[in-house]
């Protein structure tokens, strides 16, 4: 994929982290474009990262098609794409590293073995039931509530050990768990803001409590509206949500625009496209064109 280092002139780091399981929907180029007009407003980068870890759903080709469809619709990322899956390594030298400190343990529990609902009761936090196995392995999570701020949802608060529990790292097919990956490949890569869908709010105050174990600073978080289909769910590719259109770019960039809220652009081009939303973006966000970002 094409990149360009034109506008990194900012400490901001963003990035969209798309999953290869199919190419980009409606839905997804939402989340896509804020995190895009983020960066771009406060005169940032914008990374994009290929979360290819879960690799029974990873379609073959589908990340290239994704950096193709950006590219079509004049979006272009600041460094070269970094794939999960060529980060094996890093993610089991820090799981080593919680492993030494007590922090993970191995888990026994099934599906059926567990409540239907609520928190984790920890039925494996002091050693495995004689003759079990640990098929999964699950974070110890601290006593304490998170708090945080969301830039576009407001304040946020969750008890995470009363309300979740200790949650899952590595699954029990083996594959590292989406919680624990984003959290080191964040941290690594220096992401200062994540923007991203609302489905993915709820994930948030988890992640928090990893990255302060971890000792990686912790970034901003805006969470977006989701596209809905006309019966009210969310745009996804577990509902088969179709490609986006890419012979209509302006069109198709106009109904992300709206789905964030704002009216049409009369633009006649992606490029004119882009420079008249990222001012307005700016604008409701009160972003200064010097805009600097301090970790939370």
């Amino acid at each position: 994929m094409a990149f360009s280092p034109l506008h990194a002139v900012s400490h901001y780091r963003g990035r969209f982290a798309p999953s290869p399981s199919g190419p980009l929907h409606n839905g997804s180029l939402l989340a896509a474009m804020a995190s895009y007009l983020d960066a771009r407003a406060h005169q940032g980068q914008w990374l994009l990262r290929i979360e290819d870890i879960d690799s029974p759903r990873v379609q073959p080709y589908a990340s290239r098609y994704i950096m193709q469809q950006l590219v079509t619709l004049g979006m272009y990322c600041d460094e070269e794409p970094v794939w999960q899956s060529h980060r094996l390594d890093l993610y089991q030298r820090v799981v080593d590293q919680l492993r030494e400190r007590n922090l993970i343990y191995g888990c026994a529990c099934t599906r059926q073995e567990l409540p239907p609902e609520g928190a984790y009761p920890g039925t494996c936090s002091q050693g495995l039931p004689e003759g079990r196995q640990p098929r999964s392995w699950r974070l110890r999570v601290p006593l304490g509530t998170e708090r945080f701020e969301d830039r576009w949802c407001g304040p946020q608060a969750q008890n995470v050990a009363g309300e979740v529990g200790d949650f899952i790292i590595r699954r029990a097919d083996g594959i590292w768990a989406y919680q624990l990956v984003v959290v080191i490949d964040d941290g690594e890569q220096g992401i200062t803001d994540i923007v991203r869908g609302e489905d993915l709010l709820e994930s948030t105050a988890r992640q928090r409590v990893l990255a302060r174990l971890l000792g990686y600073p912790l970034p901003r978080v805006m969470h977006v509206p989701l596209m809905r289909d006309e019966m009210g769910r969310k745009l996804s590719k577990q509902n088969h949500a179709a490609a986006m259109d890419l012979t209509q770019p302006l069109q198709t960039l106009n109904l992300a625009w709206q789905g964030l809220g704002f009216e049409a652009l009369p633009a006649t081009s992606t490029t004119a496209f882009w420079a008249a939303a990222i001012p307005r973006w700016a604008s409701r966000f009160q972003i200064s064109p010097v805009s600097q970002v301090n970790a939370a």
